[in-house]
């Protein structure tokens, strides 16, 4: 399965994306809110992506709730994921809500052709971070535990694999990468029995890791996506962690640090990522399949194809009618929410 993950243009795939998809270096593409109309359009751009592709490819999304969520007119809203523990009675209602909405996420987005959501945001909830927020469960560090672990279980309990982003944790640092070149001061010793300890506790649990655009000098003087230690010494190493590594998208601010996107994408895989994704940046994307000639980890692709999605369908209205969405309405109480 090929290394990089890129997008598309609009609702359907134009002429100059069919080439593109027919590059064995392609190995995924990712959604974004722009090729997205209704349920059935996005089944119908899901289907026409693997024909043109004519082999294995991954079709992902970031559908993780509250503000992150593509997908919305037909599709159920889904709530910020701090809103669970918030108007939970207790922790053990959150973590049964937490495994609920996992399983919906999986359940729906599957059911329109996509084999996983890059979910769930496993940072902390800390007021500082401007780009986390309510993307997570908690600021308090064994309740993401708590309710990370039953959300991915939720996951795959129907089917597909869980994507724990943004390693070691990007809660705890108040520029958004997406924008800026977040540095984080802290002291390692705090880093790793904080932020970092909700992905050790989980590291079994999750299939792929999305790391960071974050500086930690007290770690490596390199972002954590673009560092060997973080990513070969630390997470494989340490966390003994065998699942897929993705890039965070190489067109932020945060990757900037490097070079340029050949520089970029090199870093990545260097380090240890197994895929590189580049969003919204079709000409730099479609460049770097011209110029990709990195030597990847021969399990890449191995762990890659774990990522497929193990419920597929082509339609949401048919799904909506079996018996594990039903119960997944009732229990939620979906009826002013879809």
């Amino acid at each position: 399965m090929g290394p990089l993950m890129l997008d598309i243009e609009g609702l359907e795939v134009n002429s100059a994306e069919q080439d593109m998809l027919q590059n064995p270096l392609l190995g995924g593409i990712i959604f974004f809110s722009r090729n997205y109309a209704s349920p059935n359009q996005i089944a119908e751009l899901s289907q026409s992506v693997r024909e043109i592709a004519n082999r294995d490819i991954l079709i992902a999304v970031d559908h993780e709730g509250g503000r992150v969520q593509r997908f919305r007119e037909g599709f159920t809203h889904v709530p910020a994921m701090a809103s669970i523990l918030k108007n939970a009675k207790s922790l053990d209602t959150a973590k049964r809500d937490a495994y609920r909405w996992g399983s919906l996420i999986a359940i729906e987005v599957q059911a329109v052709g996509i084999d996983f959501s890059f979910a769930p945001v496993l940072d902390l909830g800390n007021e500082i971070s401007r780009v986390i927020g309510d993307r997570a469960f908690s600021t308090q560090v064994d309740e993401v535990i708590a309710l990370g672990r039953e959300f991915i279980k939720g996951m795959n309990d129907f089917g597909m694999a869980a994507t724990a982003k943004h390693f070691p944790g990007h809660g705890s640092v108040e520029a958004d990468s997406h924008v800026d070149i977040p540095v984080d001061e802290r002291p390692r010793e705090l880093i790793i029995s904080q932020d970092m300890r909700v992905f050790a506790e989980l590291a079994q649990s999750y299939q792929a890791v999305m790391p960071a655009h974050v500086i930690y000098p007290s770690v490596d003087s390199k972002p954590a996506g673009f560092s060997e230690l973080w990513l070969q010494d630390i997470l494989r190493g340490q966390l003994n962690f065998d699942g897929v590594i993705f890039s965070d998208d190489l067109s932020m601010k945060g990757a900037e640090v490097v070079g340029g996107y050949y520089d970029r994408a090199k870093a990545a895989v260097v380090a240890g990522c197994d895929m590189v994704l580049v969003c919204n940046h079709p000409v730099e994307g479609r460049a770097l399949l011209d110029s990709f000639d990195f030597e990847l980890d021969p399990k890449a692709s191995n762990r890659l194809k774990k990522m497929k999605g193990q419920s597929l369908n082509y339609s949401l209205t048919k799904v909506r009618q079996s018996p594990d969405w039903l119960q997944l309405e009732h229990d939620l109480e979906l009826d002013n929410l879809v």
